[in-house]
């Protein structure tokens, strides 16, 4: 039951948005009784807060699950950032970018989402270490994994709002940056 809620919350924030995102729309897409959605998350705010863990989760297995399914050999820059940016495209970002824009004016969302972020940061870095034990310099790793989330999450912005025409240059020039800075810093791509 408490599944179906949250997995119908994020459903609704991919399709709606945050702001037309309802107790009353979750209730019908989980199939459930009002009751029931009470008995679990009395509001709005509890069924999203629980929601944003509930994202979290999602968010990470299916980083772990990309990078865990490839080979030594495919861990190239090129293959990772094809990978991550498929992962920026997929509907779990969707639902983080609403939960992104509403925590921004939103107090009761911004601390917790917060946490999922850095949460998520954290495990982002313990899988690039576990997949690039031998980078020369951690602080440019972790640089360089933040500076590409960065660039395609504002990418994938774009792609929201259908303007993403330039995509493919755009990930191109990433590529281009991150791998002449890791040869001048004796990173490893």
């Amino acid at each position: 039951m408490r599944s179906k809620l949250l997995e119908s919350t994020v459903a609704c924030l991919v399709e709606q948005g945050y702001a037309r995102t309802t107790t009353t729309e979750v209730v019908r897409r989980a199939g459930v009784s009002r009751g029931a959605q009470v008995h679990h998350f009395p509001t709005k705010q509890d069924l999203v807060l629980a929601a944003i863990e509930h994202l979290l989760e999602r968010r990470l297995q299916e980083f772990r699950s990309t990078f865990a399914s490839l080979e030594p050999a495919d861990r190239t820059l090129t293959v990772v950032l094809d990978l991550l940016w498929s992962y920026h495209r997929a509907d779990t970002f969707a639902a983080w970018l609403e939960l992104a824009v509403a925590a921004r004016t939103d107090d009761h969302l911004r601390r917790p989402f917060l946490e999922m972020e850095r949460r998520f940061a954290e495990n982002v870095a313990e899988t690039f270490v576990t997949f690039h034990p031998s980078s020369p310099d951690p602080r440019f790793s972790e640089l360089a994994v933040e500076f590409a989330f960065t660039v395609l999450q504002g990418l994938a912005l774009k792609r929201s709002l259908g303007i993403d025409n330039d995509a493919d240059e755009l990930l191109d020039m990433l590529e281009f940056l991150v791998r002449t800075f890791s040869a001048e810093t004796g990173g490893t791509t």
